[in-house]
């Protein structure tokens, strides 16, 4: 190591076998996630040649990591505030459009000051696209190792985390809001907080915004925004003072949709409160890859990303120390009494009656409410409003026995923990269609899965298909026999 410079890089690499990299790989559509791109040229240098055989080869100019003036001008703004010892904890929040590096930059910024600081606070508040967890959830995770690769490789779990149950908050503001003050409650101001936000920032997305910068006061706004993008206001913080958020009063504007009176002190949002103008500093950050601000021009699909985070948390279900892959029919499940966990649907109303078809062969969130849950049958326990409550972990309620009152369910979250599980909440996330459709080892029909139904069945229809994958289009079939 004497032999290198300060300026100089040495990269260890490791072959990535994992039980989740093998569990991912499993699955067809999956199966060659990790090939390198073959490069076009025929001539390498011998250096060339050695980086190649590892899968690291030279970008085109148009690929890799673009980091433009702004953006290195505010890393560097943002790696001194973190690391002076006289002005305070920085929490900076990012916000921007879609596909204008949010997450880029945030790993990056993570990476430089885990340099020299032995670890970053990170909250995510994008449901749509976590970087730590399955979609549809706000965590704050405390990060101590460098973020190097996309969000199904390093899964991992949270300090607190909630599970909103949704990719979008447009349908319920006012409860993202009060999942996010809650996660928010848990950071103790110790290591600098980096603020990950939606990139939902026009007409009322952009006044929830402004919500979002007045309940979290942060002391650094990069605000990432294309030069010819119209749509988006600079956020200083005179703007804020001044302008109505979506649920918070303005300066000058009072007519705003106000929440109840309880959740408007619990905010401290009063007037008297927001006297002052919040003060931060604002950075701006223009992206300069190309179709920088294009929602559309995205390298991977939103939806692709989603379900490969589900499919790489599946992993976690894998043993350790068996190289074959167990395909999930195969594991035995935990049975949970009906009478032992309340149950809620959290994106839509569903009868008593029919609670038990929506919940099997589903994606749940295993949930800790502060009630003791309590219920003079055998269940189930079924909750009239959606809880802000801890969240541990999420499974797979992969049969219904509704003779003996017992839910099955496949989960990797620790036995220790699952002990404190008490709810069990179903958002609008679905199991990938690769998990229902690749089960490996069935003979006859797939459970859960056919491809001749009658779709004139109220309710009934066929799972999406991802236009980046060929794959027979299949409708959930539930039975409990």
């Amino acid at each position: 190591m004497a032999r290198f410079s300060s300026d100089c890089a040495v990269v260890l690499l490791e072959h990535l076998d994992t039980p989740v990299t093998r569990f991912l790989l499993s699955h067809p559509p999956l199966s060659r996630l990790f090939e390198p791109q073959k490069k076009e040229e025929s001539s390498f240098t011998p250096e060339d040649a050695v980086l190649a055989s590892v899968g690291i080869v030279k970008c085109s100019p148009d690929r890799g990591l673009l980091v433009s003036e702004s953006m290195y001008l505010a890393l560097e703004e943002l790696i001194q505030a973190c690391c002076a010892e006289d002005e305070g904890i920085p929490v900076v929040l990012v916000c921007g459009p879609k596909n204008t590096g949010k997450s880029t930059f945030n790993r990056y910024l993570i990476n430089l000051l885990l340099n020299r600081l032995p670890a970053v606070e990170y909250m995510e508040c994008d449901i749509g696209q976590p970087e730590f967890t399955p979609p549809g959830c706000v965590s704050l995770s405390s990060v101590t190792e460098p973020v190097l690769g996309p969000p199904f490789t390093h899964q991992q779990t949270p300090r607190k985390m909630v599970y909103y149950g949704q990719t979008s908050c447009e349908q319920d503001t006012e409860r993202y809001l009060d999942v996010m003050k809650y996660v928010f409650s848990c950071y103790k101001k110790e290591v600098p907080l980096i603020i990950n936000t939606m990139g939902w920032v026009k007409g009322e997305g952009l006044l929830l915004l402004i919500d979002i910068i007045r309940l979290l006061s942060p002391s650094h706004v990069v605000q990432m925004d294309v030069c010819d993008w119209k749509a988006m206001a600079p956020l200083t913080p005179e703007h804020v003072h001044l302008q109505a958020g979506l649920h918070t009063k303005g300066k000058q504007q009072p007519k705003c949709k106000q929440l109840d009176v309880g959740a408007a002190e619990s905010w401290k949002c009063s007037e008297g409160e927001d006297a002052s103008v919040q003060q931060y500093k604002l950075l701006y950050v223009h992206p300069e890859f190309p179709r920088a601000g294009v929602a559309g021009e995205a390298r991977v699909h939103s939806g692709i990303l989603r379900d490969m985070s589900i499919v790489g948390y599946l992993g976690h279900l894998q043993y350790p120390d068996i190289g074959a892959v167990l395909p999930l029919h195969s594991l035995v499940p935990y049975q949970v009494p009906f009478s032992a966990v309340a149950l809620r649907v959290i994106h839509t109303d569903v009868a008593p009656t029919n609670i038990m078809y929506a919940v099997n062969a589903s994606w749940v969130g295993l949930c800790c409410i502060p009630d003791e849950v309590r219920c003079q049958t055998d269940g189930p326990v079924l909750l009239t409003q959606t809880p802000v409550c801890d969240c541990l972990g999420f499974g797979i309620v992969r049969g219904v026995d509704m003779e003996k009152k017992l839910y099955h369910i496949l989960t990797p979250v620790p036995p220790e923990n699952l002990r404190l599980v008490n709810c069990l909440l179903l958002g609008n996330i679905a199991i990938p269609n690769c998990v229902l459709v690749g089960q490996q080892g069935i003979e006859g029909e797939i459970p859960y899965v056919t491809s001749d139904y009658n779709y004139s069945i109220l309710g009934a229809g066929k799972l999406r298909k991802k236009k980046h994958f060929k794959r027979k289009d299949f409708t959930f079939e539930c039975d409990y026999t």
